[in-house]
């Protein structure tokens, strides 16, 4: 049994009015479209005149026709600057959403990391395809010893890859070790830390080193200002006494 208009629309009512109400129900009354639009104009300027707070509210203009639309049983024909959506949408439930069905092969990895398997091997180009096989092996690293909290040898880093791609994303292993091309590094990448290509390796710094070395750095400048401290007291020379 539906509710009755007076209950429906009270907090409405509350908030704009009940004359403001009486002016929104006699809209349907009007017979001629362009005069019913015209004193819907007028009343939703009669709002903000009332409530001139509500200018400043985003999207105000929208709402307030909505809610005039809605205060009208939703059944109002004008030609409004906006689409007229009443409240009744709000009791409609969001469709559910599904739940992903495709696990990911290896639980350390994720599903962002087979992604970006899927997009290297869509690469075409040789040099762009290792340097992001490059960048995956990294982030596996990364996300290994994250999961695991033990170190990845890079042996077992080029196996998952090689598992994940079937076959397809592979690197050498004695140029990965010899090279560090999984390895973490602070500040510029390092001579040796390049492909075969003689594109430089992407390189991204650990937060534990970056915070040890701003420690350092603080260390050391409070060090120096302490001993600026220390040797401002020692040269402070201490007032005379007058002879006795």
């Amino acid at each position: 049994m539906p509710l009755p208009s007076l209950h429906k629309h009270e907090l409405l009512q509350r908030e704009y009015g009940q004359q403001t109400y009486q002016l929104i129900q006699g809209l349907r009354e009007v017979e001629d479209k362009a005069e019913r639009t015209r004193r819907a104009t007028q009343i939703v300027q009669l709002v903000f005149r009332l409530q001139p707070a509500l200018r400043d509210q985003p999207d105000a203009q929208q709402r307030v026709w909505n809610h005039l639309y809605e205060m009208a049983d939703e059944d109002l024909d004008i030609d409004a600057p906006f689409e007229l959506q009443g409240l009744s949408q709000l009791n409609q439930h969001p469709k559910p959403i599904p739940y992903p069905k495709l696990s990911p092969k290896l639980k350390a990895y994720g599903r962002s990391v087979e992604l970006m398997v899927e997009k290297a091997l869509a690469l075409e180009d040789p040099s762009e395809r290792e340097q992001a096989t490059i960048t995956i092996g990294r982030t596996m690293k990364f996300l290994y010893r994250s999961h695991n909290k033990e170190n990845a040898k890079d042996v077992t880093i080029l196996k998952h890859l090689k598992d994940l791609s079937g076959g397809q994303l592979t690197l050498d292993p004695a140029q990965v070790e010899a090279q560090g091309l999984f390895e973490f590094a602070v500040g510029s990448a390092p001579a040796a830390a390049t492909s075969s290509t003689g594109r430089a390796a992407f390189i991204v710094p650990q937060p534990r080193q970056e915070r040890q070395e701003r420690r350092g750095n603080n260390s050391s400048s409070g060090n120096r200002r302490d001993k600026q401290r220390r040797g401002g007291k020692k040269g402070r020379q201490e007032p005379q006494q007058p002879p006795q």
